[in-house]
């Protein structure tokens, strides 16, 4: 199996703390990942540093050779991280995809203009086109940002949370989104906090504390013992604890899930 991000030692430290801590392990191609962890897991920090904006500490990760390239990654940030007030059509934000591929100043037309139009049809916007951002609802917002990364046509997608605050067809609409991804063969990998969906979307899961407490299949790391572990190395980080001793950790060694 190809792997797509190889994790050798990842630490990522603030102020001599671990938000990351020790963490190994590789995602295959092709395959459909959940993070999650408590609040404070350092989720967020890890696939930010996947996405190559974060500095480790220790450490590296290794991206396979096609996702070197520039906007062979996508990245979607919190929509909390997100500001909307910049006065952008949703036309010129779903366009913003095709900039890997042209340049910021690049004309858009013909076969790229035709990906916009469709990724708007994909996420159920067509006649938003020429509506600023700032109007829309924060599910409106979430689609836009979909139709994005849709244009960008990515074969490694990291999505920070992408259904938090979102209502129930919202998420529906985007699941199936992230589910066709899946299907393409692309690499996606998801900061969720929902272990429901979690199960029922999600054949692979990377379920950590600051470290690594389980990582492969579902249904074989989130059992009881794993997350009852996951919740206890989190209330027993303090500030001052040292950042380069890490407790014993256990790595599921599974087969991939389809």
């Amino acid at each position: 199996m190809t792997t797509a991000f190889a994790l050798s030692d990842v630490t990522i430290a603030y102020h001599g703390h671990p938000a990351v801590h020790h963490i190994s392990g590789e995602f295959e191609v092709g395959t459909l990942t959940a993070i999650v962890g408590p609040n404070g897991a350092g989720k967020s920090t890890l696939l930010s540093a996947m996405a190559g904006l974060k500095r480790l500490s220790q450490g590296h990760v290794k991206r396979a050779q096609d996702l070197t390239a520039p906007g062979a990654v996508a990245y979607l940030a919190q929509l909390s991280a997100i500001n909307a007030d910049f006065p952008l059509r949703v036309l010129e934000v779903v366009a913003m995809g095709v900039w890997p591929r042209v340049g910021a100043l690049g004309a858009i037309k013909g076969r790229e203009r035709h990906k916009i139009e469709h990724a708007i049809e994909q996420v159920g916007l067509v006649g938003f086109e020429d509506r600023l951002v700032d109007e829309l609802s924060v599910g409106q917002l979430q689609r836009v940002l979909f139709a994005r990364l849709i244009v960008q046509d990515a074969p490694a997608i990291l999505l920070d949370e992408p259904f938090n605050a979102l209502d129930a067809a919202t998420t529906r609409d985007l699941l199936a989104i992230v589910s066709g991804w899946h299907a393409q063969g692309r690499t996606v990998i998801a900061v969720l906090h929902d272990l429901e969906m979690v199960r029922a979307h999600f054949p692979r899961t990377l379920l950590m504390a600051r470290e690594l407490v389980g990582w492969g299949a579902t249904a074989e790391v989130l059992t009881p013992n794993h997350l009852a572990q996951a919740n206890q190395r989190s209330l027993a980080w303090i500030d001052s604890a040292s950042w380069c001793e890490a407790p014993g950790i256990e790595h599921v060694h599974t087969e991939r899930a389809s």
